[in-house]
């Protein structure tokens, strides 16, 4: 018989539920910046090829926090890293809105630029926040935690497909954007307690290889199941952020349909991808998650092949929803395998080298379908999703749990979210 999970205090829940929140925000954010990406183009009369290099902007700042992040978390612990995260998602979203309003390309890429830097270092250290939890409290965390990301997906296009449809400013509607999420960040920093993923010095006072950041990362990287996850969620995330940054626009010029239909699609696409997550847990405890992920991918890669091979607009749109619910848990589960039997210092290692791998897919990788987009359409250009998501799902048998490793589980019934 098992053990019952450990009881959390009060601290716990705070900290727990703070992560919820940010994630949360973080979600309405981002899909209040894909949903109105249709309206940005049309006030910056821009092709889809230029249109991928501002948002090159998102690419190159979330990089640049990513690859930080997990040294910055080392060094400092992920609170001081989620504040100055916070801070930069809050500013990149007030510069955005001001480039959309001023019409001015260069200005929606710097503050894209901010807003991805900002995205980059606060997720990878919410990351290594929630395997924290994780730990701490014996049961499934990251599932729920990137739940609460769709979720404010969900939230951000209805809030975007509403403002779409009467017309409203894209700059004033990101502004209030920024006022929100700085609230969430305020509170979320005080509940987030101190030093979490922080490298302890050895006797010789040196606090390891992987607390030097980029230069740690080949060490890590040196266990091949390791690199197997990072391929895995690589295509896993890819598929997620391919919709995240295109839906829309792959609606409306791919299949004809109006702005608004976009934004609807793209609503559809953050249901599904909350429903998933919200709903995974059950199916990990049942199957594992080498089994769900395969599946996932199966799912994602049919959903894809529908939307690039279907001339129906409607069926198009049907099939985001199984594009959405394949990519749910295949972000949250590997990187929960990352740091599965590693001790805290290890875990937080491996666990920042694979969400590193998963937003380098998530944010840079796809808009460079623009470029093939102009060469090949950008239905067509989707074919890469499709082939990254087969990939993903014959290398899926790595993410069996190791003989022994702790399983963090939760009853299908007790599903424990407050």
């Amino acid at each position: 018989m098992k053990n019952p999970p450990p009881i959390m205090d009060s601290a716990t829940r705070r900290w727990r539920a703070a992560l919820f929140l940010f994630m949360l925000a973080t979600g309405v954010s981002m899909a209040s910046w894909v949903a109105r990406t249709p309206a940005v183009r049309d006030a910056l009369e821009v092709s889809t090829g230029a249109m991928g290099l501002v948002l090159f902007g998102l690419s190159i700042g979330s990089m640049a926090g990513v690859l930080a992040s997990g040294g910055l978390v080392r060094r400092h612990g992920g609170r001081l890293v989620i504040t100055v995260g916070a801070v930069l998602l809050v500013a990149g979203l007030l510069v955005i809105a001001g480039g959309a309003a001023l019409e001015v390309s260069g200005g929606v890429f710097g503050g894209l630029a901010l807003f991805g830097a900002g995205m980059g270092l606060a997720e990878v250290a919410f990351n290594i926040e929630g395997a924290a939890v994780e730990r701490t409290v014996g049961r499934p965390v990251l599932p729920v935690l990137h739940g609460c990301f769709s979720l404010g997906t969900v939230v951000g296009a209805l809030l975007g497909m509403g403002l779409t449809a009467v017309r409203f400013p894209v700059g004033w509607h990101l502004a209030a954007v920024a006022l929100a999420v700085a609230a969430a960040g305020v509170w979320t920093v005080r509940a987030v307690p101190a030093g979490t993923g922080r490298a302890e010095p050895d006797a010789d006072g040196v606090k390891g290889p992987e607390a030097g950041g980029l230069r740690g990362q080949p060490a890590v990287w040196r266990d091949r199941r390791l690199v197997l996850i990072g391929l895995i969620v690589l295509a896993m995330a890819f598929a997620e952020g391919s919709a995240n940054d295109w839906l829309p626009l792959l609606m409306v010029d791919g299949h004809g349909t109006g702005a608004t239909a976009g934004s609807l699609t793209f609503m559809l696409f953050a249901v599904a991808m909350t429903t998933g997550r919200f709903t995974g847990g059950p199916l990990l405890v049942r199957y594992g998650p080498a089994a769900v992920v395969r599946a996932s991918a199966v799912v994602a890669a049919v959903g894809v092949a529908l939307v690039v091979f279907s001339d129906s607009a409607l069926l198009a749109g049907a099939a985001v929803v199984l594009w959405g619910l394949g990519a749910s848990l295949g972000f949250p589960v590997t990187i929960s395998a990352a740091g599965e039997g590693a001790g805290p210092g290890d875990a937080s290692a491996r666990v920042a080298a694979v969400s590193t791998a998963g937003f380098a897919a998530f944010l840079v990788g796809p808009p460079s379908l623009g470029f093939l987009a102009d060469h090949v359409g950008l239905r067509n250009a989707m074919v890469v999703v499709l082939v990254l998501l087969g990939g993903a799902a014959l290398i899926t048998g790595t993410l069996r749990r190791r003989p022994g490793a702790p399983v963090s589980e939760v009853p299908a019934s007790q599903p424990d979210l407050v």
